[in-house]
């Protein structure tokens, strides 16, 4: 569907705002009790606890060193800027894969923040959650080959990149979580790139 389809097929505006509010937005429905928001906890304890272990594990090393261990996972940080470029583009690729063609890239360096957008390309629950997941496992599954593969100290990196970026990832587990809250409802949305706006629609009932 088009945009301009939504309300002949039953869908009733939920929902806009501007990307400029998308930072409360995406807090107020990360604090809400949904199966993402409960992912996304369970997904930053684990990986805090798996960085834990590996500090815990290499003490038992005689020639290891607090601070090389705490100067090494702070070069995740690091990899993890340099990680949002493709981070951006794997939305992308999932954007054109799910059927969008006028893709595109934006970014607020004040607030920090960065998306990947589909001008007018309306995303149902399913297309959404390809899109929104597609950094997070690709990048996840990348970072723990890495960590695997390393010498001690490089885990300590990989393992600080993974914790940074998952954390980062709270902008898509939060509006998967709006999706979940509104489970009850066919929710579909699409951005409005020359205005910055995002918009909700929901119909009653599933197909």
């Amino acid at each position: 569907m088009t945009p301009e389809e939504l309300e002949r097929h039953g869908f009733l505006l939920q929902d806009t705002l501007t990307h400029q509010d998308l930072i409360p937005f995406v807090r107020l429905y990360l604090n809400k009790r949904t199966r993402s928001s409960i992912f996304y906890t369970a997904f930053n304890v684990a990986f805090v606890a798996l960085l834990v272990f590996w500090f815990w594990k290499s003490s038992n090393l005689p020639s290891f060193a607090f601070g090389e261990g705490l100067s090494h996972t702070s070069i995740g940080i690091a990899i993890t800027l340099a990680l949002i470029p493709l981070h951006e583009y794997l939305h992308v690729l999932a954007y054109k894969w799910q059927g969008a063609t006028n893709t595109s890239y934006d970014a607020n360096f004040r607030k920090f923040y960065f998306m990947a957008l589909a001008d007018k390309f309306v995303a149902n629950r399913k297309e959404f959650q390809v899109i929104a997941l597609a950094p997070f496992v690709v990048i996840s599954i990348g970072l723990l080959l890495a960590a695997a593969l390393s010498g001690p100290l490089w885990t300590f990196a990989w393992l600080g990149a993974l914790l940074v970026h998952t954390a980062c990832c709270s902008g898509d587990f939060g509006l998967l979580s709006y999706f979940d809250f509104h489970k009850d409802k066919e929710v579909v949305t699409y951005d409005d790139k020359e205005n910055g706006v995002p918009f909700f629609y929901g119909k009653s009932g599933q197909l």
